[in-house]
């Protein structure tokens, strides 16, 4: 069924093949859509067209932009409008900490690190809706990515929790935002996935373990998953749906124990 039928999807944030990213990315063309990345770097834009070349996908543009800078932000995607015209969503997976920040007590937290993480993970998310209202056509969705540890408190994850709490926070006020407008944003909570990002988080072997040992699915969730849940939400199906978390994770956050 093509949900998303020759729809221009932007998708922020592809690390590799194994990132979140990627895996909705790979949904999102399955349901017709026709993608167009942004990348970081000359590093991030060869990964990105070799994994575009792996999958035989054609006609894809990539774009740079650096969102902790709103210049770069602007050209991005005023390049955007004058090269594709209007998008039809957005899919923002763009989320980074210091390492060092995420052990031990988060009172140890440094200032420096506290706002690196609320500006790449967090703000990002504003100023990238800012920059894409111009560009969206008339039904648009946001879509970002989130993670339990910004409701609860998740072992080794502190500063990142945080800035996914003020994410999943600005979603919901993004949202009072642009309902008038006629456009939906909502966040999407995934369960833990075996990511390059993930195993960078001490004790991430164990936290997995435990996962599949008390989520009543008794597994981890794919990515092919987490990317359906994005074609709903960026699709007609989830029309009435805006200012929402929806967690994908086999059912663990529905756990009190």
């Amino acid at each position: 069924m093509s949900l998303l039928n020759q729809k221009k999807i932007l998708v922020m944030g592809v690390a590799n093949k194994w990132s979140i990213a990627w895996g909705i990315s790979r949904k999102l063309i399955e349901s017709g859509a026709q993608l167009i990345f942004t990348y970081y770097g000359e590093k991030s834009l060869r990964g990105l067209e070799k994994l575009v070349e792996e999958e035989g996908i054609t006609g894809v543009r990539m774009i740079e932009c650096d969102v902790t800078q709103d210049a770069s932000i602007e050209q991005a995607f005023g390049e955007i409008a004058a090269k594709e015209g209007k998008i039809f969503g957005v899919v923002h997976s763009i989320a980074h900490a210091d390492k060092n920040e995420l052990d031990g007590d988060y009172f140890n937290t440094s200032r420096e690190g506290y706002s690196m993480a609320q500006d790449i993970s967090a703000f990002s998310l504003v100023a990238v809706t800012k920059h894409a209202l111009p560009i969206l056509e008339e039904g648009g969705s946001i879509v970002t990515l989130t993670y339990l540890g910004g409701e609860r408190v998740v072992k080794n994850y502190n500063v990142m929790g945080v800035a996914k709490a003020a994410l999943e926070m600005s979603v919901r006020y993004l949202a009072h935002d642009l309902g008038p407008m006629g456009f939906r944003i909502n966040a999407i909570s995934a369960g833990p996935v075996k990511t390059l990002a993930a195993k960078g988080i001490s004790g991430f072997s164990t936290l997995s373990s435990n996962f599949v040992d008390r989520a009543p699915m008794r597994r981890m969730v794919t990515t092919e998953e987490i990317g359906g849940a994005a074609v709903f939400l960026l699709s007609n199906l989830g029309s009435g749906v805006t200012g929402e978390v929806l967690h994908v994770d086999c059912g663990y956050s529905i756990l009190g124990y």
